[in-house]
Formats: structure tokens, sequence, C-alpha cells
């Protein structure tokens, strides 16, 4: 194909449709990314000048002292660990069940498979309730244990149904093909679904990770050990504390032995919850683009059939 052939003729209400149509996205992608903006240029910015809501645009007197004091915070290491953790093996064990049952929710020869594929989908909208939870949870030994963040959070129904509608759209001749060789359902499914789903799973593992890292209220329920709490629940009762403290410091001199004494006499609240908001949010802003193509893709072929 030649250059010449191969150049496009817009004519003037073309030009002038992708002009407003980039103006109106770019401008939408700066509403977006302003918020995350406006957190950061306040972190590293003079507290006082934060404090006062003097920094809009741009940082002034730039300095890190935020985040140093945040991150040697009492306990900090070991809560971003046990959210770590969480995350990795929660989303691991929710994208392998959820890949698992949608793919034997499309076998017909699967033993009342239209009955359990009912009752999974009535749970995406009955609900028991906080009580009867804690206490099915209390009577599982699962209170005051890790596997409380990992076990409830394995089977989702509305992940299930994605992969189902997935593996729908894969041809039936290359299980077909594998069942004629000799291949059973966990060969077919490790060799050949599981493979082939990717993009559909992908999209649930980033769905599984932001739900695992930002989540908060399982360790408020369910945990009262402190070396099982996580990241996210202990900034949220520093961000909490971060008023009360400072007035607290502030009325009695300075003269108390609360481990963000440190941190609050030189900081401010505004500057504490500014930037215990960027570390939690900053992992999955890294994360999230690795993903967005597959997210995209999963999306798409996951919710329309044929």
């Amino acid at each position: 194909m030649t250059k010449a052939r191969a150049k496009k003729n817009y004519s003037k209400q073309d030009v002038f449709f992708n002009i407003i149509n980039y103006t109106v996205f770019a401008l939408f992608t700066l509403i977006c990314a302003y918020p995350f903006y406006y957190l950061i240029i306040n972190t590293i910015s003079a507290n006082n000048l934060s404090a006062n809501g003097v920094i809009r645009f741009w940082p002034q007197s730039i300095h890190i002292e935020n985040y140093i004091k945040v991150l040697q915070l009492k306990g900090l290491s070991g809560a971003a660990l046990i959210s770590l953790e969480r995350t990795v093996i929660g989303t691991f064990c929710t994208v392998m069940a959820s890949a698992f049952l949608g793919f034997m929710f499309t076998q017909e020869l699967m033993w009342k498979r239209k009955l359990w594929y009912r009752l999974m989908a009535i749970t995406m909208y009955v609900n028991a309730g906080l009580i009867p939870t804690f206490i099915t949870m209390k009577n599982l030994n699962l209170t005051d244990n890790f596997w409380v963040y990992v076990i409830p959070a394995i089977v989702q129904p509305f992940n299930i149904i994605l992969v189902k509608t997935f593996v729908e759209s894969i041809p039936a001749s290359l299980q077909e093909a594998a069942e004629i060789d000799g291949a059973g359902i966990l060969t077919v499914f490790f060799r050949i679904i599981f493979p082939t789903s990717k993009p559909i799973l992908a999209t649930i593992a980033i769905f599984s990770a932001v739900g695992q890292w930002n989540s908060f209220q399982d360790t408020l329920i369910y945990i009262t050990n402190q070396k099982l709490y996580s990241l996210q629940y202990l900034l949220y009762t520093y961000i909490n504390q971060a008023n009360s403290l400072a007035q607290m410091i502030k009325s009695s001199g300075g003269g108390t032995s609360l481990n963000m004494e440190a941190l609050v006499t030189q900081q401010t609240p505004t500057s504490i919850r500014m930037t215990v908001s960027v570390i939690v949010v900053l992992p999955i802003l890294f994360i999230y683009p690795i993903f967005q193509r597959y997210f995209v893709k999963g999306m798409m072929l996951g919710s329309v059939k044929g």
C-alpha cells in the first residue's frame, strides 16, 4: 500500500469532531488525575501551606519529611507485609477458584450444574448480615486468624459468571479435540481453558487485588491481634487519630508517649491524611496500568457472547 493510499482524507467535519473529542477526553483525564496530583504535591510541600490550602497546582518548599515520618510509624512494616500477603494469596486463590468453577459451570456432565449455578447466583442478592457472618467466622475459628482475609473472598459469584461467559465463547471444538486424545477435565482446564482465558483472568486479578489491598473492614470486625492488622486498617486508625493527637500534644505541651508524637508535632493532621492516602493508593496506581490492556479486553470478551 502506497503512502498516498494509506493517507486518510479528513473532511472539515471530521477534523472538528476530532478536536472536540480529544479536548473533552483530555479535560476528563485531567479531572480524574488532578486529585492524585493534588495529594502528592501537598505531601511534599510545606505543611503549614498545605494546611492553609495554599498549595493548588505547584509544590512549594519541597521536602519528603512527611513520608519519612509516616514510614517510621510503629507496626507499619508488619502491617504492610500482612497486606501484601493477603493480596498475593487472596488474589491467587480467587482467580483459580473463579477460573475452575466458571469452567465447570459450562460442563453439561457436572452433577446438578444448573441447581448449583442458581444457588451460587442467589448469594449475590441475599446476605445473612454482619452478626450471623461474624458468628460463622467465630465458629470456624477464623477470628484473629490470617485466613479470614483469604477464605471468605475465594468464591466470588460475579467473577465466576464472567469466566463462565468467557469460556462459553471459546470454540467447543478445542475441548472436544482434547477429549478425543484422552484428556480429562483437569487436563482440559489447565492446558486449554486456563491459557485461553488470560484476558478475563487478568481482569478478575485486578478486581481481587484492588479489593484485598484496600480492604480494612474485615480487620475492624474480625481481628484484635495487632500482629494481624492490615496496612489499610493501621493507616485508617492513624488518620482518625490525627486531629485528636495533634490537639492532645498541643494542649499537653508535647508530653505524651503515644507513638505518633514525633509525627504529629512536626506534621499537621492534613499532611498526615494526605501522606497516608498516597501510601495506600500508590501501589495500585503502579500495578493497574500493567494489566489495563487485559482488563479492557477481558471485560469486553467476558460480557458479550458470540
